[in-house]
């Protein structure tokens, strides 16, 4: 079982590379991808997750128009993580600019995935305007 927490602050570096924080790294494994993600940023899936998504993608029925255009939209946008030497991962431009990523970046667990953020999009979306923690966490109904 995957498990991935916590909030992580990074960079990307000249050559458009980051390196995914450690803790992250050793839940995510060997095999990981990047896809577009919900709300602005990048999902980063482990490769036992992106397979449990895909089995279930897979159950929508090919004649239904609007989800089988959702599923051609997030499938496509999956790029297997490959590390160089170091540890560090090109970030291909097209989910770099989805993302809206220049600089600063911000990965953050969120269960069986970790999200890679631009800190701007990140710091806007949590921002003090929206609810506070406990309107979010009240929402939850946990």
């Amino acid at each position: 079982m995957v498990f991935l927490t916590g909030e992580y602050s990074h960079q990307l570096d000249a050559k458009n590379r980051i390196r995914v924080p450690s803790k992250l790294r050793k839940e995510l494994g060997d095999n990981y991808y990047f896809a577009k993600g919900t709300d602005g940023c990048l999902f980063v899936f482990p490769e036992s997750v992106a397979k449990e998504y895909f089995a279930r993608l897979e159950e929508i029925k090919i004649s239904d128009e609007e989800k089988r255009r959702g599923m051609r939209s997030f499938i496509k946008s999956f790029v297997a993580a490959e590390e160089d030497n170091q540890g560090r991962v090109v970030l291909p431009a097209n989910l770099r600019e989805f993302a809206k990523i220049k600089k600063d970046i911000v990965f953050c667990g969120a269960g069986n995935r970790a999200e890679l953020w631009a800190k701007e999009v990140y710091d806007e979306y949590f921002g003090e305007d929206n609810m506070s923690f406990d309107q979010s966490f009240n929402s939850l109904g946990i």
